[in-house]
């Protein structure tokens, strides 16, 4: 095999787009071949943070970013009547729109991502079935619109090739973050009974915390998990004591999203509160006692029915409980941001390897000794693969993000509210999670 056959397996294997040396240049993609891991024991990390936000593609947030497989302007779709229409701005410079009020929630579905996919075309945003009514789905957000990320996201570690697990709305993704599989495709209520990362934390002997601001979503395990359920603000207090456990997971902001005041970043909330939220907790981290041993993952649960260009891959085998949920294909959501945040993290640095929801799993997993839940993270690539074990710098500087943003309720779109976060929350308030 030639030189020019042994980098592209590389890169095909890898999902690379060259090979390179880790890089501390802003904007640059300097892909590197994973080294071996260091034993997890000495690998510098006690904790890992791990924040999903609501409903944003790659392509819609991130895709401005340089060095990151991005397009927004210069894009184009047709609608059910054979009208084009471009891909535009959103924010600064184009409608100034944070919140996409009287606009219709983009479809993200399982059978509405399938028709955005269109076999591969990821050319069906505008179609009936995905989002045929307005234009929403195709505007894009850039640097300047996204107080905490348009700065977090060029001066530390982001994946432009992470997926959403499972081409499915949001319960089903926050399944896969919690499970590795899902035992739905769809928002629905039902009792779960799957094993968790919890439970292998708990097995294992391992501090962890889920801290939350209104909706628990471990609210759908019933009570089981109620001792671990904290408030956002108890995650505050434990940074500033140096308290974090070794797994913390966070969740935003979920009530409200339909009047558009909610910090999640689901359609219709403003998306500066959500950079709001994310600053807070990044500033929380990095003034923490435990900032040098602490890796923060921010990542989003699904695209949201907004447009990406890449058309997401198949993970294979599907776990039993998942196909007989309805799930038989295994194909992955498409594209979301994910930043990795530590003194460990790679500055200014793309990653280009393949990631989704159970890479975070895999991580966790890694670190602290625990078998895999299934198929999924037991095969997932290791998001910890992305860190420079041999050069750790705890320099992290504060953001300015604009705060204190007022703005009159969203009125109706004239489709109903996602009513999934409301419904949790009623559950949550019956087994007895409080409410902050």
């Amino acid at each position: 095999m030639n030189h020019y056959n042994v980098l592209a397996t590389i890169e095909d294997f890898y999902g690379l787009a060259h090979i390179g040396g880790s890089s501390n240049r802003p904007g640059v993609s300097d892909v590197f071949v994973p080294q071996p891991l260091p034993p997890p024991a000495q690998s510098g990390i006690e904790h890992i943070v791990v924040v999903m936000m609501e409903n944003r593609s790659f392509d819609h947030f991130l895709g401005w970013l340089p060095g990151a497989n991005g397009r927004q302007a210069g894009l184009s779709y047709f609608d059910a009547n054979n009208a084009e229409h471009d891909t535009y701005a959103l924010g600064a410079g184009g409608a100034q729109d944070y919140r996409g009020c009287g606009l219709v929630d983009p479809n993200h579905s399982y059978s509405g991502g399938r028709v955005e996919y269109a076999n591969g075309a990821c050319n069906g945003w505008l179609l009936p079935g995905a989002n045929p009514s307005d234009t929403f789905s195709i505007g894009f957000y850039q640097q300047p619109d996204l107080g905490f990320l348009g700065q977090a996201a060029p001066a530390w570690t982001v994946c432009d090739n992470y997926y959403a697990a499972i081409m499915a709305e949001t319960y089903p993704n926050r399944f896969m973050q919690h499970a590795a599989q899902t035992d739905r495709i769809a928002n629905s209520m039902t009792t779960s009974v799957l094993p968790t990362i919890w439970d292998r934390l708990a097995d294992a002997g391992c501090t962890r915390s889920y801290y939350y601001v209104d909706a628990p979503f471990l609210a759908l395990w019933g009570a089981k998990y109620l001792g671990i359920s904290k408030p956002y603000a108890a995650f505050l207090a434990d940074c500033r004591t140096g308290s974090l456990p070794n797994v913390s997971f966070i969740d935003p902001k979920f009530l409200d999203e339909d009047t558009g005041t909610s910090a999640d970043d689901h359609p219709h909330a403003d998306i500066r509160d959500g950079e709001q939220f994310l600053n807070q907790i990044y500033d929380a981290i990095r003034t923490s006692p435990n900032w040098s041993s602490t890796v923060l993952v921010i990542n989003f649960d699904e695209w949201g029915g907004f447009y990406d260009h890449v058309p997401p891959p198949v993970r294979l085998p599907v776990p039993a409980i998942q196909a007989a949920a309805g799930d038989g294909d295994g194909r992955l959501g498409f594209r979301v941001p994910c930043l990795v945040i530590s003194p460990l993290a790679r500055r200014g640095y793309v990653a280009k390897r393949h990631f989704d929801h159970t890479s975070v799993l895999k991580m966790i997993e890694w670190r602290f000794g625990l078998p895999p839940l299934t198929e999924r993270d037991l095969g997932a690539n290791n998001l910890a693969t992305v860190l420079d074990f041999n050069h750790p710098n705890v320099a992290a500087g504060a953001y300015t993000v604009p705060s204190g943003y007022v703005s009159p309720p969203c009125l109706p779109s004239g489709t109903p509210a996602e009513p999934a976060f409301d419904q949790l929350r009623a559950v949550a308030t019956q087994l007895g999670f409080p409410k902050f």
